[in-house]
């Protein structure tokens, strides 16, 4: 019996369930994580990650926090320990992400981590802040689309900080968000992957 093929990225992924703990090591915490099969990122950190939370700004101390694309978490709870005056919204739209995230969150000492699918999020709400490890093997388009549908929700003065190895196209990202109006500068170029601030419209 041949196991189904599946995308970190589907609603609900088809392959099953299979536990496995993972390690998130930085300077000032060291936590132990659960991920998964069918969930990005499942036999351990990916590398961008670890760029984005080694490299990658300090968490606004208060208000609201994305990470879209969250996974099982990492991103989100290492933001909420370094933040724990602020939410952190962890968005992805792979349930089984979402579940992990929230039991990750808890595990962690997080408990102002907030996980959710997309359609969870209040269509009114608006971040300080985004830190995304953007799902790229998703398509141009459709991570076009995502971007589109996020990064205006900036507040004024926000700003979001984009993880995305070089290999996989960041340049041409970046070139691309500058041409839909946002402000982007390259913050870090580390282990084949940019660093990428991007501000919103004027």
């Amino acid at each position: 019996m041949s196991i189904p093929k599946s995308h970190y990225f589907e609603a609900r992924p088809e392959v099953p369930s299979r536990p496995r703990t993972v390690h998130l090591r930085l300077p000032d915490m060291d936590l132990k994580l659960q991920s998964d099969r069918g969930v990005f990122g499942s036999k351990g950190l990916d590398l961008g990650t670890l760029v984005l939370l080694r490299e990658g700004p300090a968490p606004p101390a208060q208000g609201e926090i994305l990470d879209l694309g969250s996974g099982y978490g990492p991103i989100a709870v290492a933001l909420a320990r370094r933040a724990p005056g602020a939410r952190v919204w962890a968005v992805d739209v792979n349930e089984r992400a979402v579940e992990l995230a929230r039991a990750n969150a808890a595990a962690s000492q997080a408990p102002n981590v907030t996980a959710a699918t997309p359609g969870q999020v209040p269509a009114d709400a608006q971040f300080d802040a985004i830190y995304s490890n953007p799902p790229v093997r998703v398509g141009k388009a459709p991570l076009h689309r995502l971007l589109l549908d996020w990064l205006p929700r900036l507040k004024p003065g926000g700003v979001a900080y984009l993880v995305v190895q070089r290999n996989l196209g960041s340049d041409s990202l970046a070139a691309w968000l500058a041409e839909q109006g946002f402000a982007v500068a390259r913050l870090k170029s580390k282990k084949g992957y940019r660093l990428l601030e991007v501000r919103p419209k004027p």
